[in-house]
């Protein structure tokens, strides 16, 4: 894709981020570059005047040299001097360490917006160097203001270098040409930001050119790198703490030019790819208002393929972790920056079956019962329907408890991991062979092997494999994840099975608490406590896991209806 006979040309590359990123590719490739920004940089060398000094030292001599000269120096005049000199020093800097890393540099003071005077300097770059056989498109503003605030050169300024510039420089340097192209994107683009707008829209556009460009040229390596904010400079020790609150993570520099590095290799074929911690908006003020809301949902089977891996006697029966899921979600964009933690009291009352009692449409009720800024919301949930008799069907009903900081992990104390256990020993005996098995397609077989299972307890071992997000459909994992949820409840599922000969489906649990989310591809353990059986109904805490202990997950009083396996798996 590129090598040491690559020509590549860098966009904001004299300063700043892109300048390192021009750096590390010049250590790994050692070709040429060609860096253009809007500084000027003159041909001749620093005044003896302006060598050899401080910070302070340099302004004071700005200012002496002002005044000699007739002016009468403001403390803008002079740091729009110091910034002049600050930025020539650091292209002449970025310059010399792409020379001592191997490769060779050269600078245009070009500004991309500007077509045709890009045009005449890049064709005499290419008519010196060769053609340019790689893009790393990096050039930026940023003019944060409420949208209400912004006016049309706010938006220009943001816009056009990020959008009119890409546009220029592929009318310079055709796609066809091209070995590379990466785009500098933001998370921004991704997930928003608050007073960004113009810039979202900037980096969501590079997202779109980049797949567009990878369709019509698909021998180019087209990659739209969407940035997390990088430690550097621009990012100041409050600006560091407020990303803190929101659990944002910054990108050290040496990490981030070395991820970029490794986006040129051939076997990344991803055309978008994102780089750092989710955006997530900070959490809202509270008011004392306790709101009610109504929303309505319309369900079908196509728009969630993941049901057809949990069928019931033929028929495709909505997980009652997906219920929670449903409810969680709406909660959390209802107020953003808090998280789904807990559940209480939460009851199936009437499954939501896609055969032909499907409603419809399905109505959330959601009233506030309890809220106190900075800690934690809580609302009452019903989810409801009506019957083609026109009679309202309760589906589910439930608690549930948002918060701004999520507990720290408690520790398991009956951790038992040893393998004791002569049945259920792997994924393939446990799901869809038959009556003595769990029903659960793909999406839901997340038990790998039972590890110890006596009259009390059940311990399995899990690990679910990713469920792709098209599959997921209108439930998708945000912080609550039904699908690995539902896996938890397996392990009660295997217990009954194992005593009784009978399965057994959620219906209720009295208390939820998600201390972590538990990632998809990623080994945990549940420990599965029975507290009560009878002939209608098992009774259980679930603890999810990891090796040492720490409790990802807890249930109490988790119930499971049981019922004769025939009418679970009769199709």
């Amino acid at each position: 894709m590129i090598n040491q006979n690559s020509v590549c040309a860098i966009t904001g590359g004299g300063k700043g981020i892109t300048a390192k990123s021009a750096i590390k590719l010049a250590q790994q490739y050692k070709c040429q570059f060609v860096l253009l920004g809007r500084s000027p940089l003159p041909k001749a060398p620093e005044p003896a005047w302006i060598e050899d000094c401080t910070e302070t030292e340099l302004k004071r001599r700005i200012l002496e040299q002002l005044v000699a000269g007739g002016e009468k120096p403001t403390p803008m005049m002079v740091q729009k001097e110091y910034q002049a000199i600050s930025s020539r020093r650091e292209i002449e800097q970025t310059l010399a360490a792409i020379e001592a890393a191997g490769g060779k540099a050269e600078y245009l003071s070009v500004d991309v917006t500007d077509e045709s005077v890009l045009q005449e300097k890049l064709t005499e770059v290419e008519q010196r160097l060769g053609k340019i056989t790689a893009i790393v498109h990096g050039a930026g503003n940023l003019a944060d203001k409420p949208i209400e605030k912004k006016t049309e050169s706010d938006f220009d300024k943001v816009y056009n270098p990020k959008v009119k510039g890409l546009s220029n420089l592929l009318k310079c340097v055709p796609p066809s040409q091209l070995n590379s192209l990466i785009l500098f994107s933001s998370v921004v683009g991704f997930y928003g930001n608050a007073g960004q707008t113009d810039y979202a829209i900037a980096n969501e556009i590079l997202n779109k050119t980049a797949y567009l460009v990878k369709q019509q040229h698909p021998d180019c390596h087209v990659v739209a790198i969407n940035w997390g904010p990088w430690d550097s400079g621009m990012v100041s020790p409050e600006l560091k703490r407020a990303f803190a609150q929101r659990n944002i993570e910054t990108i050290p520099v040496e990490v981030g030019t070395q991820m970029l590095v490794e986006e040129f290799a051939p076997e990344n074929h991803h055309v978008q790819v994102i780089i750092g911690s989710p955006l997530t908006p900070p959490p809202v003020a509270l008011d004392s208002e306790l709101k009610s809301y109504r929303i309505r949902r319309y369900l079908n089977l196509a728009d969630n393929p993941f049901l057809h891996d949990h069928e019931i006697a033929g028929y495709a029966v909505l997980p009652a972790t997906c219920a929670i899921n449903w409810i969680a979600n709406t909660c959390e964009q209802l107020y953003p920056g808090y998280k789904f933690f807990g559940v209480q009291n939460y009851k199936v009352l009437k499954g939501i079956v896609f055969d032909d009692t499907l409603a419809d449409e399905y109505i959330l009720d959601l009233q506030e019962i309890a809220k106190k800024s900075g800690d934690e919301i809580v609302f009452d949930a019903k989810i409801w329907s009506i019957n083609q008799a026109g009679k309202t069907r309760y589906h589910f009903s439930v608690k549930i408890t948002l918060k701004q900081q999520i507990p720290e992990p408690p520790l398991y104390d009956s951790l038992d991991l040893t393998p004791s256990n002569k049945i259920f020993t792997s994924r393939e005996q446990i799901y869809q062979q038959g009556g003595a098995s769990l029903f659960h397609g793909a999406a839901f077989q997340g038990v790998e092997k039972v590890l110890n299972i006596n009259d009390k307890k059940i311990t399995i071992l899990c690990n679910l494999p990713s469920v792709d997000i098209e599959k997921q459909g209108q439930f998708p994992v945000q912080t609550f994840n039904p699908y690995i949820v539902d896996v938890k409840i397996h392990s009660l599922w295997l217990w009954v099975q194992n005593y009784y000969q009978c399965g057994c489906l959620p219906s209720g649990i009295i208390a939820y608490e998600q201390f972590a989310p538990i990632p998809f591809d990623e080994t945990f353990y549940i420990s599965c406590e029975i507290v009560s059986k009878t002939k209608t109904a098992a009774v259980a805490q679930i603890i999810a896991h990891d090796s040492q202990g720490k409790i990802y997950i807890k249930m109490q009083e988790a119930k499971g209806t049981i019922l004769p396996l025939n009418l679970i798996s009769e199709q």
